[in-house]
């Protein structure tokens, strides 16, 4: 079996963080989605639940943070290129969401930070198919050397 990954995340909007995912290119998964919780399909394997925040408190007996508050979680989601990095966020600010910080240029890899409108961080990731396979040190390498 194909391990699948489903992050959580909490709401006070519902249909509008549903329209924010769905302007990102995501699909909604009609079949695990109610008035309490929206299944956001990523790919085949990687699904955000995104959940109102009442019901998000019923999986946890923590405190439930305010994402426009505290980091709880930060999601990393790869893209095939720096290109893409920038589409994504592009579709992301024209939806609502806010870009928190600067982009992050490591020259092996991109990213950029998007935060949905209740504030939750998702970061998008180009990384070079040489730093991905052999890590950046050797990319680092070959820089100093240049």
């Amino acid at each position: 079996m194909v391990t699948k990954v489903f992050v959580n995340l909490p709401s006070t909007d519902l249909e509008r963080a549903k329209a924010f995912y769905t302007a990102l290119g995501c699909d909604i998964n009609p079949l695990f989605t109610d008035e309490n919780a929206a299944c956001v399909v990523w790919s085949d394997d990687v699904y955000f639940m995104i959940l109102t925040r009442d019901f998000f408190g019923t999986f946890t007996d923590k405190t439930v943070v305010d994402p426009k508050e505290a980091a709880q979680v930060l999601v990393a989601i790869s893209r095939e290129s720096r290109d893409e990095v920038d589409a994504v966020l592009a579709s992301g600010l024209a939806a609502g969401g806010s870009e928190p910080k600067d982009p992050q240029d490591y020259g092996f890899m991109y990213s950029r930070d998007l935060e949905d409108p209740d504030g939750n961080v998702l970061e998008f990731v180009y990384m070079t198919p040489e730093a991905a396979e052999n890590g950046p040190e050797p990319i680092a390498e070959q820089s100093a050397a240049s």
